[in-house]
């Protein structure tokens, strides 16, 4: 799946930009649209989705039976979780710490990161990956790296609005492939006739179908 790295690249470098913007700087020690996480927090978070690649391709190859992305999404404890869920207060500490020295600093790593991948990313051999925080499991380099792109894709449109900025100007094919992953994510979260009547029926619709 060279495709799916090659939009995750390009995902990354639009990231980089985002972070690298005067705005973010200005607004940095400024509440997020995102609940009780800065905007240094939120940069610190998108960025953090970039660092996880190559940490990831350091790592040993686990041992771990690999999971399809689907089942990864259906596992995982942090989906519709109450903000100050340990796992969400990890997320929000580990994003500041990324930010800790400052947006400028912050913009170089992720763009140097970013180089770094567009050498290794697109030959690296497929093999599984897996996080500390995961059960007795593991995902696919390719799967993984389409979870980052969510993650990216996401994350630089709340950092945008935050900030009072355009959101990132992305592939269409990006775009595609996230809908399609949050799309059953919502299925699973709020059933068939919910997400049918969100996309098909206003005056029947649920109030919401957030997959996150």
């Amino acid at each position: 799946m060279a495709q799916i790295r090659e939009l995750y690249l390009s995902a990354a470098a639009s990231a980089a930009k985002l972070l690298a913007a005067p705005q973010v700087a200005t607004a940095w020690h400024e509440p997020s649209a995102l609940a009780k996480l800065s905007v240094r927090g939120l940069a610190g978070h998108l960025a953090g989705q970039i660092f996880f690649i190559p940490k990831v391709l350091a790592e040993p190859v686990p041992t771990e039976k690999v999971i399809p992305l689907h089942e990864y999404y259906a596992r995982v404890s942090w989906i519709g979780s109450d903000l100050d869920d340990p796992f969400n207060v990890l997320i929000r500490t580990s994003g500041e710490q990324d930010a800790a020295d400052g947006p400028a600093a912050l913009a170089a790593r992720v763009e140097a990161t970013v180089e770094e991948l567009r050498a290794v990313l697109p030959t690296a051999p497929s093999r599984p990956v897996r996080r500390p925080t995961w059960g007795a499991w593991s995902i696919s380099l390719d799967d993984f790296v389409t979870s980052r792109l969510l993650e990216v894709v996401v994350h630089c449109d709340d950092l945008a609005y935050s900030v009072g900025v355009p959101a990132p100007e992305l592939p269409a094919q990006a775009i595609e492939t996230v809908v399609d992953v949050l799309s059953r994510i919502a299925l699973r979260r709020h059933g068939a006739t919910n997400v049918l009547r969100a996309l098909s029926r206003a005056e029947r619709a649920p109030v919401s179908i957030s997959a996150l």
